[in-house]
């Protein structure tokens, strides 16, 4: 049938054409399963990358922060090698002590030597600081877990502002990890300045044990022969009359003394150590007895037993004056001055009680 203007061949023979649509979508996943491929070979490129850089740059860091803190450790050996306290101003401390890393201890005394500063208890506690650094020095447990250090006031005062620090001497601990505690400041007006105390105090501090030693001291010696000698003489001289041993005057007399000089404080000295007196660097003030009941000075034993032996000399005029043969008149001289040395010495006495001990009821 022919296919006329406006009509339909109905029985005309179909033929087969390639869909377009299917042949577009096709190619459309491909390219997306290809944008994917790429999409994660460039993310995994990136990670490794990234890691590898990141290790590199860590080891880098590590292998810098390892030659820094070996030339640290190895500018305070050499140092220590010279002179057991490392003397350190503002850029040393700063450079050695405060920044990291660090993987030492550093013992720091804190003072002011100029003699324009007349700190006399500052030279007194750097010779127990040069005794202890010494023993450490040179003791067969010696290592780099620890150091010795001083700065002192006149060649690091910008070291004192940094840590609002007033006063001297102050021993503080500076740990190998973080910053220094409580603990890390040394007490000094209740465990005094001996080297003893303060190697006691670093052993609870950093774990390190320290020997002190001293150096030999002649001086006990020679006085103790020198007295020997003494008393060797004169009971040479006497050999012929021996009645001074038995004189029970003498002996009082030396029993009172060695009483006095143990109540007074001197064989807590002896062990602790403290300093003679203290001066407010501020205002100058001298302060001769400690304010606190859990220490003391050296002139504070000294005044202790001044007045000690006033009240004692008061008693036993009081004594000689109720059993004395003398005139009535010389007793009664006696006996006012006896009284007037227990009053007067026993109220400085208790007056010195009530400054230590807050609170003290008794008053004279």
């Amino acid at each position: 049938m022919r296919k006329g203007k406006g009509q339909v061949c109905l029985f005309s023979r179909p033929t087969l054409r390639p869909c377009g649509r299917k042949v577009s979508l096709m190619g459309a996943r491909g390219a997306n399963m290809a944008a994917r491929w790429w999409f994660w070979c460039v993310s995994a490129t990136a990670a490794v990358a990234l890691v590898l850089f990141y290790g590199v740059s860590s080891a880098s860091a590590q292998r810098k922060k390892e030659m820094v803190l070996s030339e640290k450790v190895s500018q305070l050996m050499e140092w220590t090698s010279k002179r057991p306290v490392i003397r350190m101003n503002g850029d040393k401390f700063r450079r050695l002590v405060k920044a990291p890393p660090r993987n030492y201890s550093v013992i720091v005394m804190f003072t002011a030597l100029q003699l324009h500063r007349q700190c006399i208890v500052c030279k007194q506690a750097d010779e127990e600081f040069q005794i202890l650094a010494n023993s450490w020095r040179y003791s067969s447990a010696f290592t780099n877990k620890i150091f010795f250090a001083m700065v002192d006031f006149d060649e690091g005062s910008d070291v004192f502002q940094m840590l609002n620090m007033n006063s001297a001497p102050t021993f503080i601990n500076f740990p190998a990890k973080g910053k220094p505690k409580r603990g890390d400041t040394y007490e000094l007006q209740v465990r005094g300045f001996s080297a003893e105390q303060i190697a006691r105090w670093i052993a609870d501090r950093t774990d390190v044990n320290i020997r002190v030693i001293r150096p030999p001291n002649y001086a006990g010696p020679l006085m103790l022969g020198l007295l020997l000698a003494v008393i060797g003489g004169l009971v040479y001289l006497r050999r012929s009359n021996m009645e001074f041993l038995f004189n029970k005057t003498g002996w009082a007399f030396a029993a009172l003394c060695f009483v006095l000089a143990m109540t007074s404080g001197q064989m807590w000295n002896h062990i602790r150590g403290p300093p003679y007196a203290h001066k407010n660097p501020h205002t100058g003030h001298v302060n001769y007895i400690h304010g606190s009941s859990q220490a003391q000075f050296v002139a504070e034993t000294h005044i202790v037993l001044l007045f000690n032996g006033g009240v004692t000399l008061g008693m036993v005029l009081l004594c000689e004056a109720a059993t004395s043969d003398m005139d009535i008149g010389k007793r009664k001289i006696m006996c006012m001055a006896g009284i007037g040395l227990v009053v007067l010495f026993f109220s400085w006495m208790l007056s010195i009680f009530r400054s230590k001990y807050h609170g003290y009821p008794y008053r004279y």
